[in-house]
């Protein structure tokens, strides 16, 4: 699949680091690195075009084509993060000009993501038969039917999911593997603070870790989920390893 990034800002250079695997880009771990994602696969290879967008934009910008790539190389998905969000209207035309099949515009921050411009943005996409989602934490993606969104899921990017396993007694965490990881790279950080846990002590490992990451989604209430993005990308990782625990009582 071939992949081209949009995106201004630090989650977007975040994102573009997990899928591409850099050597040194999770920092978290500090002096105490393991190297545990040494055997992360990486999708540079598929990347075909990455353009970083400045933040330093009017206010309103009527022709979002002045400040936006003239073309973009042929590709399938193209995924556009934490844009000035009157430049988000002008991702269907180029969309339509490279031959893009599908289209992720993860919302992050509630301010880069008003619902009528999502909606406008949604419906221009469709009516060009472009398939699209627009995931309010990017760690909330699933697969949803379209395909060449579900193959990057498929990738191993979107919401999380874990492996874990237990000691003989089941009260430690002994191993916890990443099966698919936050687009942003957090779930790696917390499957690694997992190891050795109580588990009892779960939930304070799992927040503590998704904060020290850390997280960047949001702190303002997002009226279409009725709470911060933050806290719904602490509550998605959290029923991740809740999941992953019931899993081993099985």
């Amino acid at each position: 699949m071939r992949i081209c990034i949009l995106y201004s800002g630090e989650f977007g250079r975040k994102v573009i680091g997990n899928l591409v695997n850099l050597s040194g880009f999770c920092v978290s771990c500090g002096d105490l690195c393991d190297q545990c994602r040494r055997c992360r696969p990486s999708a540079a290879d598929q990347i075909v075009g990455i353009y970083e967008i400045t933040q330093n934009l009017p206010e309103f910008i009527e022709e979002p084509e002045e400040y936006l790539p003239a073309m973009i190389p042929e590709c399938d998905l193209l995924i556009a993060m934490d844009l000035h969000p009157d430049l988000l209207t002008g991702l269907p035309d180029i969309a339509e000009k490279a031959g893009i099949s599908g289209v992720i515009v993860p919302v992050e921050q509630h301010r880069l993501g008003p619902p009528g411009i999502i909606e406008k943005v949604r419906k221009d996409l469709e009516s060009k038969g472009i398939d699209c989602e627009f995931p309010r934490a990017f760690c909330s993606l699933e697969k949803c039917g379209k395909p060449v969104i579900d193959r990057f899921v498929e990738m191993g990017f979107g919401k999380p999911v874990l492996r874990v396993q237990l000691n003989e007694r089941k009260d430690h965490i002994v191993a916890a593997d990443v099966i698919t990881d936050a687009p942003c790279g957090s779930t790696c950080f917390v499957a690694r603070k997992l190891r050795g846990t109580a588990v009892k002590e779960y939930k304070e490992t799992v927040s503590s870790a998704h904060h020290a990451y850390p997280c960047t989604a949001g702190m303002e209430i997002d009226p279409q989920i009725g709470d911060t993005i933050l806290h719904r990308a602490g509550y998605i990782i959290r029923k991740s390893v809740e999941d992953a625990l019931e899993d081993c009582k099985k």
